[in-house]
C-alpha cells in the first residue's frame, strides 16, 4: 500500500492553474526519500545548434521522456523538458525499467541522431544529504494535461553531478532501441506573430533568500502575461497544418530499420488525412482535427519552473525591453543570473500516445537554439566570476 501511494505521488498532488503559482512555495511538495532523479542532456548541444541541428537536439531531449515513460508503462510521473535534455522523477518500482530505457536512448541518440547523450540516475536521498531538495508542483495547463514544476535545487545538483561524471548510466550495447512510441515532431516551425520568439532562463543566485527571486518571477510572468495569450507562441486555434521534412525524417528514425518504410507511410497517410479533414471541415470517428489543433495549443509547455524560470514566449519589442530591464536589475542586485536568446520561430516536439485521446503533450523551444543558447549565455558570467 505504501509503495502504491509512493507511485501515485504526482497524480495525488493538488493542481494550480494560474502560472503565477510557480512562485508560491505552498504549491510544492517534497519527493519521497526513496525516489530517484533521471537526468540527461546532450554533450556540446551548443555545437550541434550552431551546425543547424535544432530539430535533432529537441528530439533527443524529448526522447528521454518518451523512452522512460513508455518503459515504465504510464505517463503520470513528474518530468520536465529542457530543450537539449530532460529530467524525470522516478519511484523505486520504476528504477529497473528506467535504467534500461536511459541506456537504450543514449544509443539511439548516437546512432540515429549523431548526438552524444549522457544520462544519470541520482537518489533523492543523496540530494538531501547534499543539503538540497527536490520539491514538485503540478501545473494544470488543460483539463487533460498537467506538467511538473521543480524547485529546491536538487534537479540542478543532479545535472551538475552527471556532468562531473557521477551517477552515470552506461549506454546500451549495439542493437538496443528504446520504445519511442508516440514521439513525433511533424509540425513546421511556428513563426512569431508579435516580434520575436524569446527563450529565457532565470535562476536564483546561490545562498540568497528566496523572497526576492520569487518577486522577480512574479514580475517577469506579469510582464509576459500582458502579451496575447500571455506570450504563448502557438495561436489559440493551434499551429498551421503542415509536415516538416526534417521532422518526418527524424520521426521515421524512432523505429528500427525494418519498420521504417511502414513508419514513413503511416506518417504521410496520417498527415494527409488530417490536412484533408481540416480543409473539408470534417471529422473521422472521434477524431476532430479542429479540436486536436486547439488541444495542441492548450497542452503546450511554453513556460515552466525547473529550479528557475524557463519561458519561450512570443513577445513584442517594447515588452521585451521592459522584461530584459527587470532581469538585468535583478542580476545587478545579486538576485539572479539569466540568459536570453531571440529567434524568429518556435519549435514543437510532441508525445502523442494516441490522437483519439486529448492528453497529448507538446514541448516548446526556440527554433534557433532556444533554451540551450539561453543557458550558454547564462553560464558566461558564472565562469568568469572566479577570475574577477
Amino acid at each position: 500500500m505504501a509503495q502504491m501511494q509512493s507511485d501515485q505521488f504526482f497524480s495525488a498532488l493538488p493542481v494550480f492553474t494560474a502560472f503565477e503559482g510557480v512562485a508560491d512555495a505552498e504549491n510544492y511538495r517534497p519527493l519521497p526519500i526513496d525516489w530517484w532523479i533521471a537526468s540527461a542532456d546532450i554533450v556540446d548541444s551548443t555545437g550541434a545548434i550552431e551546425a543547424g541541428r535544432y530539430k535533432a537536439v529537441n528530439m533527443a531531449g524529448a526522447s528521454v521522456i518518451s523512452a522512460v515513460l513508455n518503459a515504465v508503462g504510464h505517463f503520470d510521473l513528474p518530468f520536465v523538458f529542457g530543450g537539449d535534455g530532460a529530467l524525470v522523477a522516478l519511484p523505486p518500482s520504476a528504477l529497473v525499467a528506467a535504467t534500461s530505457a536511459l541506456a537504450a536512448v543514449q544509443l539511439y541518440a548516437r546512432e540515429e541522431l549523431d548526438l552524444d547523450l549522457r544520462a544519470a540516475l541520482v537518489p533523492v536521498s543523496d540530494i538531501r544529504k547534499a543539503g538540497l531538495d527536490v520539491r514538485v508542483a503540478r501545473f494544470q495547463v488543460s483539463p487533460d494535461v498537467s506538467y511538473a514544476m521543480f524547485a529546491g535545487g536538487g534537479g540542478a545538483w543532479a545535472e551538475t553531478e552527471m556532468k562531473a561524471g557521477r551517477y552515470l548510466v552506461a549506454p546500451a550495447p549495439a542493437g538496443a532501441r528504446p520504445d519511442l512510441t508516440g514521439l513525433s515532431c511533424r509540425w513546421n516551425p511556428i513563426a512569431s506573430r508579435h516580434g520575436a520568439i524569446v527563450s529565457i532562463i532565470a535562476v536564483p543566485c546561490p545562498g540568497k533568500e528566496a523572497g526576492p527571486f520569487s518577486a522577480l518571477v512574479s514580475d517577469v510572468v506579469a510582464l509576459a502575461s500582458g502579451e496575447e495569450r500571455e506570450g504563448h507562441p502557438v495561436p489559440a486555434e493551434g499551429p498551421t497544418l503542415g509536415l516538416s521534412r526534417e521532422g518526418l525524417e527524424t520521426e521515421v528514425r524512432t523505429v528500427g530499420k525494418p519498420g521504417r518504410l511502414r513508419q514513413r507511410g503511416r506518417i504521410l497517410v496520417e498527415a494527409a488525412l488530417t490536412y484533408s479533414l481540416a480543409k473539408l471541415g470534417m471529422t473521422l470517428g472521434r477524431f476532430d482535427p479542429k479540436i486536436y489543433r486547439q488541444d495542441v495549443a492548450s497542452n503546450s509547455d511554453f513556460r515552466k519552473f525547473d529550479d528557475g524560470l524557463k519561458m519561450t514566449i512570443d513577445i513584442d519589442a517594447g515588452r521585451l525591453v521592459s522584461l530584459e530591464a527587470r532581469l538585468e536589475r535583478a542580476a545587478s542586485e545579486g538576485v539572479c543570473r539569466y540568459g536570453l536568446h531571440r529567434q524568429d520561430e518556435a519549435l514543437m516536439t510532441c508525445i502523442v500516445p494516441t490522437a483519439l485521446s486529448r492528453d497529448h503533450m507538446h514541448f516548446i523551444d526556440g527554433a534557433n537554439g532556444g533554451y540551450a543558447m539561453a543557458a550558454s549565455h547564462l553560464k558566461a558570467p558564472m565562469q568568469a566570476a572566479p577570475a574577477a
